[in-house]
């Protein structure tokens, strides 16, 4: 049976919610874990449980800030995210071995997205491409159509380089979570199979907190 890992959650002091509370719900559904992905902040209270990733979201106006920020950020944490969004800062995250997951590469606006020579970089470097189904949720009309065609684009590309992939909630409540047979069936709306989705939610974010995907002369090169 499949080990189901949720790495982009978002916890006290970002929202109201205590780790350990989201953790609890998460693993009441079937995860094995969670990563707390705050922006631009790491917990840095005791987490009582080994079931809980301490991680970081950067979010970065230019290219020189987000290269700052994963500097300042890179092995203070054992899962470095990038907040992504217009495509200079999208192709930075996926050039840095360092790197762990790009979230949101076309941003809240749809303001940015991958090409070509991005994704294949994100498959050199071990950079995962997350597929948030948390947008799919909360949004309704044309905005999820905006969403799902996004997400569609993104995944010719990820199979094409064979980029690592994942699926997560964003979640920022306990309400937010969601099952992993949900996300799995939200996950073939744009197109994921259910193999994918399910390797998407388990093999690789593990692979990704064994740093499997790493190509470690290029990580101790930087």
């Amino acid at each position: 049976m499949p080990t189901f890992f949720d790495l982009n959650v978002h916890a006290y002091p970002e929202t109201d919610v205590q780790a350990e509370d989201l953790l609890r719900v998460a693993r009441r559904y079937g995860f094995a874990g969670i990563a707390i992905t705050n922006h631009d902040l790491v917990v840095h209270e005791e987490l009582k449980s080994p079931f809980i990733v301490r991680g970081v979201e950067i979010r970065a106006h230019s290219v020189l800030e987000l290269k700052r920020k994963v500097t300042h950020y890179w092995g203070k944490v054992p899962l470095l995210a990038v907040h992504g969004g217009p495509d200079k800062l999208n192709r930075a995250a996926v050039e840095d071995a360092r790197v762990d997951i790009l979230a949101h590469p076309c941003g809240e606006r749809g303001e940015g997205g991958l090409n070509h020579v991005s994704m294949r970089y994100a498959a050199e470097n071990g950079v995962a491409i997350d597929f948030n189904v948390g947008a799919l949720i909360h949004t309704r009309g044309g905005e999820r159509a905006r969403i799902l065609s996004s997400m569609q684009e993104q995944l010719k590309l990820v199979r094409k380089y064979k980029a690592p992939m994942i699926l997560t909630s964003n979640a920022y409540s306990i309400y937010d979570i969601r099952a992993p047979r949900e996300m799995i069936a939200l996950a073939t709306l744009f197109g994921m199979s259910k193999d994918e989705a399910t390797r998407a939610l388990s093999e690789i974010p593990r692979g990704l907190l064994e740093k499997r995907w790493k190509r470690e002369r290029e990580v101790e090169r930087l």
